[in-house]
């Protein structure tokens, strides 16, 4: 397969749409859409007329988690590949605004980027495929058969998606399956991503006696609940505080494309002075594409503004674990809870839930429809060779189409580059990017 269109003449037609990209996404960045909130239904609307405009026939389905999937098919040549295009509508809560230097659901042009929630986390990939569909038709159209996917709840485990593949799963057959929620390892540098982590949640409660005890009376021999479970949770990292989970081989390295100490500490936004956990035990790839990683992302016990003299009976932590390829999530959950029940000092009460264990995923990126978007991919980036990547996310919906559709070929791209602090306060993306991908998959669809 070769490209059909010069890249230029795409690249013209996207750019001719500029304001309307940004139109697009402001006004999808305005509704508040985590699951369960109102905004949530709003953006599903939004999205399903946005999409009805290019003549695609988009139905609402209902799912068991409260969202609405949306789901939608316009038809090419017959016998002309089938190509799936997915996204999210859905976003993680902002938090709290004083955190934000710009209202988060106001896209705001500062510094050249767009900052608001769901920015690059998905929006931005929303509003990407409508610019590829209207430089497509502009450019006389394509002869494949596309489905797009947009879902609502993917921030929170994708259950509504989930339980509709598993009712309808011929909504989702494909030869061709893009996973647009990813992005480029940095600005410019187009690239596909080769694996996802696999995880879950676990959630910790740890109990010492029936109430809180005074200090005074009590302190010193009382079983402190808030101590018992930093103690826990402390011992999952080892002194240079690499993970470290009893019967778990967490010592394998990576040997792809390296991402450097110093790229990542800017990238995460490292606070000068602080170290990065890699060195002679890991690597920064290591840990992110390779191993098992722990984040302790919930800690509850009291609010030192209500703090008093009194010896905690009850604490709570909740726990994100990332798996990745070649490792079994299930196994991992359990050697997780079994290592932290092991761990718990004065034989307090433990309590663990385990929810949202996913797989990890593997692409095979050596089918022609993937090479062909690779040359997509570098000819919208003007020549740049294309780079691939594992992602240290996990998108439980890649696994489930991978099971189902062997056959299919899967890709994984987008417009979150490092630099866009999804799921973050001032999150943003850079439009630049929005219009490459966007150049890049029409050129896909003008070419299959």
């Amino acid at each position: 397969m070769t490209l059909k269109v010069e890249a230029q003449t795409v690249r013209d037609a996207i750019d001719e749409q500029k304001d309307g990209i940004f139109a697009n996404l402001k006004e999808l960045v305005s509704f508040n859409s985590p699951r369960g909130e109102a905004g949530n239904r709003e953006a599903a609307a939004w999205v399903k007329e946005a999409f009805e405009k290019f003549g695609v026939d988009m139905t609402a389905h209902e799912t068991s988690d409260g969202t609405l999937a949306l789901v939608g098919t316009r038809a090419g040549e017959e016998g002309a590949p089938e190509v799936l295009l997915y996204s999210h509508y859905d976003v993680v809560p902002a938090g709290d605004p004083e955190k934000w230097d710009s209202d988060p659901f106001t896209l705001t042009e500062r510094d050249g980027r767009w900052y608001g929630r769901g920015a690059a986390d998905c929006k931005g990939n929303v509003a990407a495929h409508l610019a590829v569909l209207q430089a497509v038709e502009k450019l006389g159209g394509t002869r494949c058969n596309l489905r797009i996917v947009i879902e609502g709840s993917e921030e929170v485990g994708g259950e509504g998606l989930d339980s509709l593949i598993d009712a309808h799963p011929e909504l989702f057959k494909a030869d061709v399956i893009c996973i647009v929620d990813a992005g480029n390892s940095k600005v410019g540098e187009p690239t596909l991503t080769s694996s996802l982590r696999g995880g879950g949640q676990m959630d910790i409660t740890i109990k010492t006696m029936a109430s809180p005890a005074h200090s005074g009376e009590f302190g010193g021999p009382a079983p402190d609940a808030t101590f018992a479970l930093i103690r826990t949770l402390n011992s999952l990292r080892d002194e240079d505080g690499f993970v470290t989970i009893d019967g778990l081989d967490n010592t394998v390295r990576w040997e792809g494309l390296q991402y450097s100490a110093e790229d990542f500490a800017k990238d995460a936004s490292v606070l000068e002075g602080v170290d990065i956990i890699a060195g002679h035990k890991g690597t920064v790839s290591d840990q992110l594409w390779s191993r098992v990683a722990v984040s302790v992302t919930g800690f509850t016990s009291t609010p030192v503004e209500e703090a008093v003299n009194a010896v905690p009976n009850i604490a709570r932590a909740r726990v994100n674990f990332r798996v990745p390829e070649k490792m079994d999530a299930k196994e991992v959950a359990e050697k997780l809870e079994a290592h932290v029940r092991a761990h718990v000092p004065f034989n307090a009460q433990c309590e663990i839930e385990m929810s949202e264990v996913s797989q990890p995923f593997s692409a095979k990126l050596d089918g022609p429809a993937i090479s062909l978007l690779e040359e997509s991919l570098s000819a919208a980036y003007n020549g740049t060779e294309v780079v691939k990547v594992g992602m240290g996310g996990s998108i439980p919906l890649t696994t489930k189409l991978q099971e189902l559709y062997p056959d299919s070929e899967i890709a994984l791209y987008g417009v979150e580059e490092p630099a866009a602090n999804i799921h973050s306060p001032n999150e943003s993306v850079d439009p630049e990017e929005i219009y490459a991908i966007a150049t890049a998959e029409a050129l896909l669809l003008l070419s299959l």
